[in-house]
C-alpha cells in the first residue's frame, strides 16, 4: 500500500499545522543555533517574533483563567533548559528517563493531564540547547529501573520517554528537535530506545530519518464518545494512518490508549477503535506493535485548573463517583473505583488480544 493514502484508499489530507501568534525568544536562547533556527521556522509562517530584554518570560497573563489560557496557547516561547531541566528523572512506567525537548502543548484537550503538573499559564516552551540536551544522554545508559532491568522489557534497552510534558510531533515543525533525536538515536550504536506519544499526525518529515529501529512513535488514540475531548488535534482516523505510514517506514509503533473511560456502550466503542487499529496495521512488515492502557484520573487541583480553562465541560469529574488514591508524592488522585477498573482490564486484555494478537501490553494504569 501506497503509504500516502490512507486506509480508504484515498490521498491523505495535508496534516494541520499549529502557528502560534507570537513567538517569545530569550536572549539566551538567541545564542543556539538551534534557537534561531526555530524562529526562522515560525516567522516564516507569519508569527510575531518578539525577542525578550532578559531570560525571564513576562506578559503571559490575561485578565481571568480564560484569557490567560487563552493567551498562552497562542504563545510559543523559545528558552534553554536550565541544567536542573537537564537532569534526567525516571517515569514509570513508560520508560526509564524522561527527556524534555519542551513543555506544554498546542492541543486543546479537556482532560489535559499537564493541567496542575507545570506551574503558570499553559504557554508551549521550546528549548534551544538541544546539543546540551543529547550530549548528557549517554551518562543514562543501563541505569534505568524501567526497562533496563526489566525481565519482560529488557530487550527495549535503556529507553528514554520524549513527551512526558509536550507532544512534540505536534511542535516538530516549528523546533525541528524530534527529527534531530531521532537522528541520533539512529546513529547512536548503544543498546536505548527512544519513544514519544503524539495525537498529530504530521509524520512526513521523519519518514525517511535513518531511525535504526530505535524509536517508537506511539499514537494516543480514543473511542469515538472520549475523542470529543480532544480539541486542536488530528482526527484518530488520521493517527492511525499515521501509524501506518511510520510502521510501513519500520518505526517500531504503539498504541497508548488514553484516558480509557467507562462512557456509554463503551465496550462497543472501544472494541470499534481496536478494529480500526488492526485495520491500520493489516498487512505491515516486521511489525513491532506496542499498547498501553491508561484510565482517566485527575487531582483536585487539575480539575481546579480545567475548570478554569474549560468552563461547561461536561467531562466526568465527579469526586463521590470515584476511588481516592494517594500518589507517590503524597498528593491526591481520583481514579475509578476497584469494580469498574476491574471490568475495564478485563475487556482490554481480552480484545487486544483478540484483535491485535501480535501486540504485546506494557501496562495498565
Amino acid at each position: 500500500m501506497d503509504p500516502g493514502l490512507a486506509l480508504d484508499g484515498k490521498r491523505e489530507a495535508t496534516p494541520k499545522l499549529w502557528r502560534p501568534r507570537r513567538v517569545l525568544v530569550t536572549p539566551a536562547a538567541l545564542e543556539w543555533e538551534h534557537g534561531r533556527a526555530i524562529l526562522e521556522r515560525a516567522a516564516s509562517l507569519g508569527s510575531e517574533i518578539v525577542e525578550l530584554k532578559s531570560n525571564r518570560l513576562a506578559g503571559l497573563g490575561g485578565d481571568n483563567d480564560r484569557q490567560s489560557y487563552v493567551n498562552a496557547k497562542t504563545t510559543l516561547a523559545v528558552v534553554v533548559a536550565p541544567p536542573g531541566k537537564r537532569r534526567l528523572q525516571p517515569i514509570p512506567p513508560s520508560a526509564d528517563w524522561r527527556v524534555d525537548l519542551a513543555e506544554g502543548c498546542p492541543a486543546h484537550c479537556q482532560y489535559c493531564y499537564l493541567a496542575g503538573s507545570l506551574s503558570g499559564p499553559p504557554v508551549t516552551r521550546v528549548y534551544a540547547n538541544l546539543p546540551e540536551i543529547l550530549d548528557s544522554l549517554a551518562d543514562y545508559v543501563g541505569k534505568g529501573a524501567v526497562t533496563s532491568r526489566s525481565t519482560d522489557r529488557m530487550h527495549e534497552g535503556t529507553t528514554f520517554e520524549a513527551s512526558c510534558y509536550t507532544d512534540p510531533l505536534g511542535i516538530e515543525h516549528l523546533t525541528g528537535s524530534l527529527a534531530a533525536i531521532i537522528a541520533h538515536f539512529g546513529s547512536w550504536q548503544a543498546p536505548v530506545q527512544l519513544r514519544f506519544t503524539t495525537k498529530f499526525d504530521a509524520v512526513q518529515p521523519l519518514l525517511g530519518i535513518a531511525h535504526g529501529r530505535r524509536t517508537r512513535i506511539r499514537f494516543s488514540v480514543n473511542a469515538k464518545p472520549a475523542a470529543r475531548f480532544e480539541g486542536g488535534t488530528a482526527s484518530v482516523a488520521a493517527r492511525l494512518n499515521a501509524m501506518r505510514s511510520a510502521a510501513l517506514a519500520g518505526y517500531r509503533v504503539g498504541l497508548t490508549i488514553a484516558p480509557i473511560m467507562p462512557v456509554e456502550d463503551w465496550r462497543e466503542a472501544y472494541g470499534a477503535l481496536l478494529q480500526d487499529a488492526a485495520a491500520a496495521m493489516r498487512d505491515v512488515p516486521d511489525l513491532d506493535l506496542s499498547v498501553e492502557l491508561i484510565t482517566h484520573r485527575f487531582t483536585p487541583g487539575s480539575k481546579t485548573v480545567l475548570n478554569g480553562w474549560y468552563p461547561g465541560s461536561d467531562l466526568d469529574m465527579d469526586e463521590e463517583t470515584r476511588a481516592r488514591k494517594m500518589t507517590k508524592f503524597n498528593s491526591i488522585k481520583y481514579v475509578y473505583t476497584s469494580e469498574i477498573m476491574k471490568e475495564m482490564r478485563r475487556f482490554f486484555e481480552s480484545a487486544t488480544g483478540s484483535i491485535l494478537p501480535s501486540a504485546r501490553i506494557l501496562y495498565w494504569t
